[in-house]
């Protein structure tokens, strides 16, 4: 019965199981879905043709893509990834309409919008009907990035920028919001005690890929890799491979 014991630790060691801690997940973010025309950061923009190519490449490469609903999942699925969009632009669209042309039987992309709930409706931003049509359709998961976009170290109205954000989108969707995106990324130990209050995960933007430590607060700490106008198809190979 020993050898028998030892044996099994010794398979455990050398074949850990798809839910290992040592595992590193990739939480990708990005901004805007578009062409470059000249205005703000050219970095923030990845054109829909090399969005396209990336998400093909996790099609073709037996990638799971995740929702913050289904986190357990990291545990049971071959290789969990998660796409994260922040600020709720509306080029995020193409998102949909890309998703709708490369999904198949085995193969059913999804992601997260993070969007500024004040800012909603604005004129390159997603409206109410585009946010509940998005969520209706299984692929896009509409989570809160605040209110007002402010460093969460130095505000004072918690209330209006993670409770209040959070109904409003609930609101307008119909689904539980769960995970707040960091406005640029700040946090400190009264912030992750707010957002605690509300949400079950917030992310960072922490350059790295997802290592389960067994910290405090860790799904409070998540972090997350940009992908920039700059990437290439290669570079974005690496970085999902964790190379």
């Amino acid at each position: 019965m020993k050898k028998i014991a030892i044996m099994f630790f010794l398979l455990f060691i050398i074949f850990p199981p798809i839910g290992s801690a040592q595992r590193k997940i990739p939480i990708l973010v990005y901004h805007s879905i578009d062409e470059f025309h000249g205005q703000g950061s050219k970095e923030l923009y990845v054109t829909p043709t090399n969005f396209e190519k990336q998400m093909i490449y996790l099609r073709d490469h037996g990638f799971s893509l995740l929702t913050l609903e289904k986190w357990q999942d990291i545990y049971t699925k071959e290789k969990p990834i998660f796409i994260t969009l922040d600020d709720g632009y509306k080029n995020n669209l193409k998102v949909y309409d890309i998703f709708q042309k490369i999904k198949n039987n085995h193969f059913i992309p999804s992601a997260t919008m993070f969007v500024i709930t004040d800012f909603i409706g604005n004129a390159n931003r997603l409206s109410n009907t585009e946010l509940k049509r998005l969520a209706d359709s299984g692929l896009i998961s509409v989570q809160s990035h605040t209110a007002t976009h402010p460093d969460l170290t130095k505000t004072t109205d918690y209330k209006q920028e993670l409770k209040d954000s959070k109904e409003t989108i609930e609101k307008i969707t119909g689904k539980e919001v769960i995970a707040l995106s960091y406005p640029y990324g700040n946090i400190d130990s009264k912030t992750i005690d707010e957002v605690k209050k509300y949400y079950s995960f917030g992310l960072t933007t922490t350059p790295e890929l997802y290592l389960e430590k067994g910290i405090k607060n860790e799904h409070y700490l998540l972090p997350r890799v940009y992908i920039k106008h700059s990437t290439t198809l290669e570079e974005f190979a690496d970085i999902v491979e964790g190379k």
